[in-house]
């Protein structure tokens, strides 16, 4: 995708899209409740981003840890694919990711945006393994490292990412448009990168928007050769106390953002929490 030289659009929020269709996810496991539960929901939430232009779409394995959690989410997605191709025989054919979620997005405390969870290296690196190795294993074709916070994880992701065949990206959440969410710049989060055998692109997601152009600029001089990914949220803020939203979102500018980032350097883009399917249309028509 990335060769054909045009910006490949991710998926949005998968939750956002999942509330929109009535589901409940007032509960620890947020989308991956849905798994077992529901999982045409998960499908059709799929088709809903797929329909709307999406590339690359990501599996509901972001909070999962059990190993059945794990194979569904991926499952589903591959099903979703499917189903779009077998309508859409003459379009692209979508890719699947396996998202990866940091430590904090277990604890469901709002950690995987301050990286401030009390985990030693070592033990990120064991609470990593069994679901890199299991989507290794998948039929995913990327593993997503998504929402990282600190180079102690990234550092752990780096390390267990050496010893998969499956291609990876790593984006990191950040609080700033200068440095990721422990305070670590951006330019050395991503340089950590810049010669794995296995992380094709690194990046930015669930950060606000108006920290894009900043960090891709960043990003770009850090590992010039490397592709860059950016999905922000929608820039409202989150409350991990009491799990709700708060500011308005609308998708009426990202068409324009769009041609903002990937003139400045962005090869990968879409969405991440608050942002839906009309947001990445939206993306698909601004991209350059």
């Amino acid at each position: 995708m990335l060769a054909a030289g045009r910006p490949v659009v991710i998926d949005g929020g998968l939750a956002t899209q999942l509330e929109s269709q009535g589901c409940d996810l007032n509960n620890p496991l947020w989308s991956a409740s849905l798994l077992l539960s529901e999982p045409q929901e998960i499908v059709a939430a799929h088709r809903a981003y797929l329909d709307a232009g999406a590339q690359i779409i990501i599996s509901a394995s972001y909070q999962a840890v059990d190993e059945e959690l794990i194979a569904a989410a991926t499952g589903l997605a591959l099903q979703a694919r499917d189903e779009f191709v077998a309508a859409n025989p003459t379009a692209f054919a979508p890719l699947v990711a396996a998202s990866v979620g940091p430590y904090g997005a277990v604890l469901s405390d709002g950690s995987e945006y301050t990286g401030n969870y009390d985990k030693s290296r070592d033990e990120l690196v064991e609470f990593h393994r069994a679901r890199v190795v299991q989507l290794d294993t998948s039929q995913a074709d990327v593993l997503a490292c998504e929402t990282i916070p600190s180079m102690d994880e990234a550092s752990a992701l780096a390390e267990l990412l050496g010893d998969v065949s499956t291609p990876a990206w790593v984006s990191f959440s950040c609080r700033d448009g200068k440095h990721i969410s422990d305070g670590t710049p951006i330019e050395a989060a991503a340089k950590l990168f810049s010669e794995h055998s296995t992380v094709r692109a690194v990046g930015v997601n669930c950060t606000s928007p108006q920290y894009m152009l900043s960090l891709i600029e960043r990003i770009k001089h850090a590992v010039p050769n490397m592709p860059v990914l950016v999905y922000p949220n929608s820039g409202e803020s989150f409350n991990a106390d009491s799990k709700t939203w708060s500011g308005t979102t609308s998708a009426a500018d990202w068409e324009r953002v769009a041609k903002e980032w990937t003139s400045a350097g962005a090869n990968i883009i879409g969405g991440c929490c608050r942002t839906g399917p009309e947001h990445i249309a939206a993306l698909g028509r601004g991209r350059s």
